[in-house]
């Protein structure tokens, strides 16, 4: 389902393709802006965390502003080279060339209708052998002559229309009649009606739909050309997560070990593994220098507990902290680092709601700009239900759409997932909360549709 506001087709031609173009070396040369000139953090290694980070949290719209930033530094340092696909693999891709057609379409003149094809008027002797689709052609009509014809298959020379089987008859000598009005060219598609070879399609920035697969393969195109996906590696940590069974003596379920990697592919990512890590530094360590993905997703750890060891790695191997906590709830201790100049980590919370929180901030922006993804236009819709708010952080919601309301969810708690199960959204609730009937944005969950008959509010 393409979220609301996606733009897509022609409308695409009115994006900002240039982290498209770079990807095809269209690079400008230029970096991200000096980070005191936009009011981020200097390179300089981050000092050992404090107790209280409050002052340290970015704003939610920012920190979703600086994960596209850094997705274009990463673009443009990267020069990835667009890649050929097969059709059968190109869902979800973006378009890196335009989509040109190899062929008139139609190629030749076909009938829109089961019918015959007539020349003249009526009535009209019927041949004896009809026209088929996928086969060769009959020879030329002459006035007073028809022939069955098939829907889709090509028609005969000097053909004045098509005559829908409704609307003919035929006598007791065999001889068609028609009965209505016959109008030149009717029910004929002609050659090139829809396209000329050469005209462009669709333009670079395309996002790939199934519409878009079956446009390319009707235009004569076997692969289509794209932006390659960006390569995300999972890290679940933690030492009490069990991968199967019931949750028994201080060990629970993982959650985030199933949900993650369908999400990432959902965001445009190929997810190249998912790996354990115990809750030990030097494991992290090995983990975080041994990856070679695009982006590198942990799940826990993020925080100052005396088994989160995030910090101190990314500190231990000179990694730059781009976001180090998001004014959000759930979600705030999430962060985003620059290891490389072309790898990223996002830094997820354990609690599930919370992990999702920090995959729609800081993950999707990030993935979704290495995609070359065009970005959903905002849309908001009012809430049916009051809010509470947090006093100072954006709060994000669990909600179902019905009409034209948005209807906030219970179990909308950090570490609960019966919410965000039943959900088409996340609404963006503004600090001190919304009232009811308050306009509220909403972030679409990538498989969202309406109506799945599940509500717990």
């Amino acid at each position: 389902m393409t979220p609301r506001g996606t733009r897509t087709g022609e409308d695409a031609e009115d994006l900002d393709v240039e982290e498209v173009l770079a990807l095809v070396n269209e690079s400008n040369g230029t970096h991200l802006p000096d980070p005191a000139a936009r009011g981020e953090k200097d390179s300089t290694p981050t000092p050992p965390r404090k107790p209280d980070t409050r002052h340290r949290a970015t704003p939610w719209p920012q920190a979703r502003d600086i994960a596209e930033r850094a997705a274009r530094s990463a673009t443009r340092a990267a020069r990835r080279d667009p890649v050929s696909v097969p059709l059968d693999a190109a869902l979800g891709l973006t378009l890196a060339t335009p989509l040109d057609a190899l062929t008139d379409l139609p190629p030749f003149d076909t009938s829109a209708m089961d019918g015959w094809a007539v020349a003249g008027p009526a009535p009209w002797d019927v041949r004896d052998e009809g026209v088929l689709a996928g086969h060769v052609g009959q020879a030329p009509l002459t006035d007073g002559e028809a022939v069955r014809i098939a829907t889709g298959a090509r028609i005969p020379a000097d053909t004045t229309a098509v005559l829908r089987s409704e609307h003919g008859r035929t006598d007791d000598k065999g001889r068609l009649h028609a009965t209505r009005g016959v109008v030149p060219g009717q029910d004929i598609r002609p050659r090139g009606q829809e396209c000329r070879t050469g005209d462009q399609l669709l333009p670079v920035g395309t996002l790939v739909t199934p519409a878009v697969l079956g446009l390319a393969a009707a235009a004569g195109y076997d692969t289509v050309t794209a932006v390659p996906r960006a390569r995300a590696e999972v890290l679940v940590l933690g030492d009490e997560l069990l991968t199967e069974g019931l949750p028994h003596d201080g060990l629970i379920r993982d959650a985030l070990g199933p949900m993650l990697p369908p999400w990432l592919r959902a965001l445009g990512a190929e997810v190249t593994a998912v790996r354990r890590v115990r809750d030990d530094a030097d494991a992290l360590h090995r983990a975080m220098t041994t990856s070679d993905a695009d982006v590198v997703i942990t799940t826990g750890g993020t925080a100052a507990g005396p088994v989160d060891h995030v910090h101190p790695t990314l500190r231990r191997i000179g990694a730059e902290l781009l976001v180090d906590g998001v004014k959000v709830r759930p979600g705030h201790p999430m962060l985003l680092a620059r290891i490389t100049e072309t790898q990223h980590l996002v830094g997820l919370p354990g609690n599930p709601l919370a992990a999702v929180s920090g995959l729609l901030t800081l993950a999707e922006p990030l993935l979704r700009t290495l995609a070359a993804r065009p970005a959903p236009e905002p849309y908001t819709l009012p809430l049916r239900d009051a809010v509470h708010g947090h006093p100072h952080d954006t709060r994000l919601v669990p909600v179902v759409l019905r009409g034209d309301e948005a209807v906030p969810l219970h179990y909308n708690g950090p570490a609960m997932l019966r919410g965000i199960a039943a959900a088409d959204a996340l609404a963006v609730v503004p600090p001190g909360g919304a009232r009811p009937g308050q306009e509220a944005e909403l972030l679409d969950l990538p498989w969202a549709s309406a109506g799945i008959g599940v509500c717990f509010t």
